[in-house]
């Protein structure tokens, strides 16, 4: 049983390191995403990462704010003690543009995979700190109007990425997320 969870472990780590961002990414002008996101979907290597309401990565963004200094503040809500909250979680910047570290949830990156700017915007956090190490993607919205051709995108880009569980949300569920 150690050898498989080894395994897995070693497997999910290799696959994580092979996460390409993409070119238009790469260049991400963080003033464009700036403002209020939905939740439209997400997605995990572990399911118990989102199986229930207050599942640990089961948060739901409101909005993204750049920082002069090119780092981006998150503010999130999550559903704890049978209430909402709302969080701030900061990402400072790296040297790729489209990727931030996190530290006040341990060893934690932000990757940005996907954006229009204007519509949607794909992104995952990786954590190493936990064995084996966890992903976890959602796919933001400016709207909660719900784009079958972004969602099949946002399929596509996860089916290149070691995650197995997708939670797609409804227009219901998106405006019934979790409220402060």
């Amino acid at each position: 049983m150690r050898c498989l969870q080894l395994a897995l472990g070693l497997a999910l780590v290799c696959g994580l390191q092979a996460i390409d961002i993409p070119q238009a990414t790469r260049n991400l002008d963080l003033r464009k995403v700036a403002g209020m996101w939905h939740s439209m979907a997400m997605a995990a290597s572990d399911i118990s990462l989102l199986d229930s309401e207050t599942a640990p990565l089961r948060v739901y963004v409101q909005e993204l704010r750049p920082t002069p200094e090119n780092n981006l503040e998150i503010i999130l809500r999550k559903r704890e003690d049978n209430k909402c909250v709302e969080k701030k979680v900061f990402a400072e910047k790296t040297e790729c543009a489209a990727k931030f570290n996190i530290k006040d949830l341990e060893e934690n990156q932000l990757f940005v995979l996907d954006t229009d700017y204007d519509n949607y915007l794909f992104f995952c956090v990786e954590s190493t700190s936990t064995a084996p190490p966890t992903l976890m993607c959602q796919y933001l919205a400016r709207t909660l109007k719900v784009d079958n051709e972004v969602v099949q995108k946002f399929d596509k880009t996860l089916k290149t990425l070691p995650v197995h569980i997708r939670l797609f949300l409804n227009p219901t569920q998106v405006e019934e997320q979790c409220r402060v």
